[in-house]
């Protein structure tokens, strides 16, 4: 979440108090978000199921009687190497947004996150209708 246009301290470059700016500049961010979400949807559904549907009798085992000898097991780098590296990717990538969306939420955006976006929301706008963000940040 964004703060509003008096909170943002900008540089002397950047239109901090046009409104139009700062709607542009949250729009840019959902856009971050949804997009890093998209990732994390993109990566489940291909090494994450892929992974998953190799880890089918060891995942059975597990569910029949759960020991932790049995997830060490499941989880054997040396005996299931990609499997278990793409459930461990989906599960860091997934924990890393989930971290970085919730510090945002709590906390507000860093500074030099907020002045990058801000930088490119002024890319965008002078690049204009020509720019692939141009439909969903610069129209107003």
């Amino acid at each position: 979440m964004l703060p509003d246009s008096e909170t943002l301290n900008g540089s002397a470059d950047l239109p901090v108090r046009d409104p139009t700016f700062v709607r542009q500049v949250q729009k840019l961010h959902q856009l971050t978000v949804w997009g890093r979400w998209l990732v994390v949807l993109a990566l489940w559904s291909t090494a994450g199921s892929l992974s998953v549907w190799s880890l089918r009798p060891q995942i059975s085992l597990l569910l029949d009687d759960f020991t932790w000898a049995a997830l060490r097991y499941t989880i054997n780098i040396w005996e299931n190497t990609l499997p278990t590296l793409g459930i461990i990717t989906c599960i860091s990538m997934t924990v890393a947004v989930l971290v970085w969306q919730s510090r945002n939420i709590l906390f507000g955006l860093p500074p030099l996150e907020r002045k990058r976006l801000e930088q490119q929301v002024m890319r965008i706008r002078q690049q204009g209708p020509s720019h692939p963000l141009w439909q969903w940040v610069g129209k107003e």
